[in-house]
């Protein structure tokens, strides 16, 4: 079995620079890294992850915490955004992924113990119940953690900015002439809150009077329920002139009902989403929305979580806010 003994002498580096190469090591030339890499793969060298472990006091194991009560997640292209970067940036620093569960074989535990097991460094939260005894157990223990778009006190997190998010759509529908408009949000999650809260604050700024029938609850990437929602409000005398829906999924579901109705987007009826997916810049007409950063958020979260692993005397908590930008697209009629 080839050793990192063995590779030092063959690139002629010490062992200590030859280790830093190969577990991802920033202090450390790039090009000898790549040579170090490159060596290491002719020779056929293996890591030990056991031997690893052991020298380092580290298993280089992160584990992600993802519970998606939509069961649409993986599938959604937001969150699989901020999962394929997470993975991404670990993998740049000499870590990998493994989801946790309450599941180990045929039996259940609670998520600390499948992190126990998995012998994970820390737990990036993506996506779960927050108040969730089983998830705060996990935030409270000795393993480093990070949570998306939730905030636990004396812990960092990585946020997309919500409030921000819907203050934008709210001064560009003021803008456009905008004075009637509804607003169905998803369910009433820590993300929900923030918009809703964003959305009064905005209203209230630009002296928009809020009619409280025109603000909805729905339900996060279900389009049919947003379709229900829809045909309420268009039945309504004075109907909205736009409607905001909580993620573009929804939106096609407002969409397919609008035209039910036998009207046009946008010169009978506005209408705005949230997210930014692909999707809604291959549509025509192409969404107005506002598109979430997904790449920075999946990043911040996975460089912060291995800071806290790295540095735990020195990292401070902290609350990372990641701000997106309003899309304006074709969905949005300018009113005198």
């Amino acid at each position: 079995m080839v050793k990192i003994k063995d590779i030092a002498e063959r690139c002629g580096l010490s062992v200590a620079s030859v280790s830093k190469a190969l577990h991802g090591k920033t202090d450390i030339n790039p090009k000898t890294v790549e040579y170090v890499k490159k060596v290491a793969k002719e020779m056929g060298y293996i890591p030990n992850s056991s031997a690893r472990m052991l020298k380092t006091n580290h298993s280089y194991i992160i584990g992600l915490l993802f519970i998606d009560s939509t069961n649409s997640g993986l599938t959604h292209e937001y969150f699989s955004i901020i999962l394929s970067n997470i993975r991404d940036e670990c993998k740049k620093h000499g870590y990998d992924i493994t989801f946790i569960s309450n599941q180990l074989g045929k039996n259940e535990c609670s998520y600390y113990e499948h992190a126990k097991y998995r012998n994970c460094d820390g737990v990036i939260i993506a996506c779960a119940d927050f108040k969730d005894p089983r998830v705060i157990e996990i935030v409270e223990s000795e393993i480093p953690t990070i949570t998306i778009d939730y905030d636990f006190n004396d812990h960092s997190s990585v946020n997309s900015d919500n409030i921000q998010g819907m203050k934008d759509i709210i001064k560009y529908l003021y803008e456009m002439g905008h004075r009637n408009i509804a607003f169905i949000h998803g369910e009433l999650t820590s993300v929900t809150q923030k918009r809703i809260k964003g959305f009064y604050n905005a209203c209230s700024e630009y002296g928009i009077e809020v009619n409280e029938d025109f603000v909805r609850e729905g339900r996060y990437h279900i389009p049919k329920v947003s379709g229900q929602i829809t045909r309420e409000l268009l039945q309504n005398k004075n109907r909205p002139t736009v409607i905001i829906y909580p993620d573009d999924y929804s939106l096609l579901g407002g969409i397919t009902e609008i035209e039910k109705q036998g009207l046009r987007i946008p010169e009978d009826i506005s209408v705005v989403g949230y997210d930014g997916i692909l999707l809604s810049r291959l549509m025509r007409p192409i969404f107005t929305t506002y598109v979430q950063d997904a790449v920075e958020i999946g990043k911040k979260a996975s460089e912060k979580l291995i800071e806290i692993i790295d540095n735990p005397k020195v990292t401070l908590p902290e609350r990372i806010s990641v701000v997106g930008k309003l899309q304006e697209g074709q969905t949005v009629k300018k009113l005198n």
